[in-house]
């Protein structure tokens, strides 16, 4: 049984990670139920690591979708690279990055990757409740 369903389609690719995070924000905010601060934070930085890995890793962001469903934030980044997200090698640990996606996999109810003509699209969920 569907209780709220909101959707936002960015017409525009977010240029950069705030600008992301801005319209995930309003998105959040935008639902007549309350939203827990520490959800709210998990949200933002999901959003913000997803973009700023597609932009200095993958090319770019080539589609940006935010929407709630039911009790769910879904994201959905892609980009322009089919390379899988690197995470920080435990032999080098003076290595600099790596450390942003085990985050957002720790923090999300699902992640799910699939390659698309282009490079690839990641779908994040992360449970509001």
């Amino acid at each position: 049984m569907r209780r709220c369903e909101t959707v936002t389609k960015a017409v525009e690719r977010p240029a950069t990670a705030a600008q992301a995070r801005d319209r995930v924000h309003a998105l959040l905010h935008s639902r007549p139920e309350s939203l827990d601060e520490v959800v709210l934070t998990d949200a933002l930085l999901i959003t913000s690591e997803l973009v700023t890995n597609a932009h200095r890793h993958a090319g770019g962001v080539t589609a940006f979708t935010a929407r709630i469903t039911d009790d769910r934030l879904e994201l959905r980044v892609e980009d322009a690279s089919p390379q899988l997200p690197a995470t920080a090698s435990r032999h080098r640990p003076g290595d600099i990055g790596g450390y942003g996606w085990p985050m957002v996999c720790q923090l999300a109810t699902s992640v799910d990757i699939v390659h698309t003509a282009h490079g690839k699209a990641i779908h994040v969920t992360l449970q509001l409740r």
